[in-house]
């Protein structure tokens, strides 16, 4: 099958294509015959070698986790899904290529409604916004204030903060503002002077801070916050320096919590926004773009 791999460390050139073998499932796992692929941040971090000690990677590596696709095969003793089956999900090999694993307990069935890229843009960002938004114990009434609302994860995490009752503030290009809003949220521009603009709009201050876009806020999110407590980044790598929860622990992969959200984007009352398609064999054009972290929405790969 077709695979993008990389055998070395480093920047996208490192990524290539390449035939390797269709994985076998195992006992509790399905094989799903992969028709588009999100690609997230984490991949690109993964590929540099700096997330190594968190996520250590074995080369060659398939990059990717995220999936949407037609379950191919089943292993021993999966009884939930058959052969023919519209699912998405978490994959336990690498998702750019033709074909992936996965455990059979964290996909959930691709309700009609939902396209193939749509559904790929949904597992990490709704599983990493609930995680977060659970840390950080968003409650209704409170001002949530979110950086890189505009991302994959930042777009999905300002529709279910608002849905728990938060106001939420939401921070983004110049280009993206009334995208955000859109979403629900109070627009603001990122950058210089923005302690200064979040206390306009929220002269009580903020009762939490959730940073998706790791562009060097952690400081400004302190000073709104007067201290430490209550911010969680899932970016900015300089978050133990300064004191801040980073959101590396284990995703809780949800079937039961995917299904629930794949059927509210299906019928339009969660919008999940494609940045971006690319096919496979532009992996290392889909991951520059990510690694910029200026997108809107998520890039995915498809694969016919």
């Amino acid at each position: 099958m077709k695979a993008i791999v990389f055998d070395a460390f480093g920047g996208t050139e490192v990524l290539h294509e390449a035939e390797i073998e269709v994985p076998q499932p195992g006992p509790g796992q399905v094989r799903v015959q992969v028709r588009a692929v999100g690609v997230n941040p984490v991949d690109g971090k993964i590929r540099s070698g700096i997330m190594e000690a968190i996520f250590p990677t074995t080369l060659p590596a398939v990059p990717g986790g995220e999936i949407a696709g037609i379950v191919d095969a089943l292993g021993e003793g999966v009884d939930r899904f058959k052969v023919g089956d519209e699912v998405l999900g978490w994959s336990e090999t690498g998702s750019y290529a033709e074909y992936a694993l996965a455990d059979a307990t964290v996909i959930a069935p691709k309700p009609a409604g939902l396209d193939w890229t749509h559904a790929a843009a949904l597992p990490v960002a709704s599983d990493g916004a609930d995680r977060v938004l659970d840390l950080l114990d968003v409650k209704a009434g409170e001002t949530l204030l979110i950086h890189g609302a505009s991302g994959a994860l930042g777009t999905v995490a300002v529709q279910l903060a608002v849905a728990r009752g938060a106001r939420v503030i939401g921070t983004a290009g110049p280009a993206n503002q009334e995208y955000v809003t859109s979403l629900g949220a109070t627009a603001l521009v990122y950058g210089d002077g923005l302690v200064e603009r979040v206390r306009a709009l929220a002269p009580s201050g903020v009762d939490a801070v959730f940073d998706a876009a790791g562009k060097g806020a952690l400081e400004d999110s302190i000073t709104l916050r007067g201290g430490t407590d209550r911010i969680v980044t899932t970016a900015d790598f300089r978050a133990r320096e300064l004191g801040i929860v980073f959101a590396e622990g284990p995703q809780r992969r949800s079937a039961t919590r995917l299904a629930e959200l794949a059927q509210q984007a299906a019928d339009g009352d969660l919008v999940l926004t494609v940045g971006a398609t690319h096919p496979l064999s532009d992996a290392a054009k889909a991951q520059q773009s990510s690694d910029t972290g200026h997108t809107r929405g998520k890039l995915i790969l498809t694969i016919n």
